[in-house]
């Protein structure tokens, strides 16, 4: 294992043991630990009490954070005729119908979400083995198959992000950078946890969200109070 640096432990020390801290706590301790070289991305990773194998147990959908995540995000639109129009003028960065299919199935992935109009997902779906494993396949649960795809482009690229639990029943959300306000990060973070608790399944049994860290890039992972959720 790669010896951490010395600002990595020193930011360490800083986290009190067997504490737990409020969100509004933890992006101060983040904002404070994080690297002073680069503005850090903040992320917040979170172990939900579910069984992903069961169909009924996977927690999956979106949140439109207050604040955006800081990054514009690149949205690719499988459209065509007036919706591929409406898409380019919202500001998708690539929209196309089978030519860029054809594109993706070559292995082209260079962008963060995929949207496409009901009536191209007969071919989209045979893009799944490119897609899905990179949480890229468009879903109608999400949003992101849909008749107005310039709306759920505008809504991308205004700070609405995808999420799914994992295999190992976590999930991870981008929710800002260290550049952000204190204020703006709380906010980002109380709509993720908000919005995974609203998720709950009705057949998850237990404590349903277990634990929680925010930490930034290279940064320490900060403990988070989820006693409340």
């Amino acid at each position: 294992m790669a010896q951490k640096s010395k600002a990595y432990r020193a930011a360490v020390e800083k986290i009190q043991a067997d504490k737990f801290y409020t969100p509004a706590e933890a992006v101060a301790l983040a904002k404070e630990t994080g690297s002073t070289k680069t503005d850090s991305t903040v992320e917040v990773a979170v172990k939900l009490g579910v069984d992903p194998r069961k169909a009924d147990q996977m927690v999956r959908g979106t949140v439109s954070l207050p604040h955006g995540t800081g990054k514009t995000a690149r949205v690719i639109v499988f459209a065509v005729g007036p919706a591929a129009e409406a898409a380019i003028a919202a500001g998708a960065d690539e929209v196309g119908g089978d030519e860029l299919i054809e594109k993706v199935a070559a292995g082209y992935t260079d962008f963060d979400s995929a949207v496409s109009t009901p009536e191209l997902m007969g071919k989209v779906g045979r893009l799944g083995k490119v897609l899905g494993p990179r949480g890229l396949m468009p879903n109608p649960k999400t949003g992101t198959v849909t008749p107005d795809p310039a709306k759920a482009v505008t809504d991308i690229k205004g700070g609405k992000i995808e999420f799914r639990v994992d295999k190992h029943a976590n999930v991870h959300f981008i929710v800002g950078k260290a550049s952000f306000t204190a204020d703006q990060l709380t906010d980002n973070i109380t709509s993720v946890l908000d919005e995974i608790s609203r998720l709950k399944p009705s057949s998850a049994k237990g404590k349903y969200v277990q634990k929680g860290a925010v930490s930034t890039t290279f940064g320490p992972g900060i403990p988070l109070d989820v006693s409340g959720l």
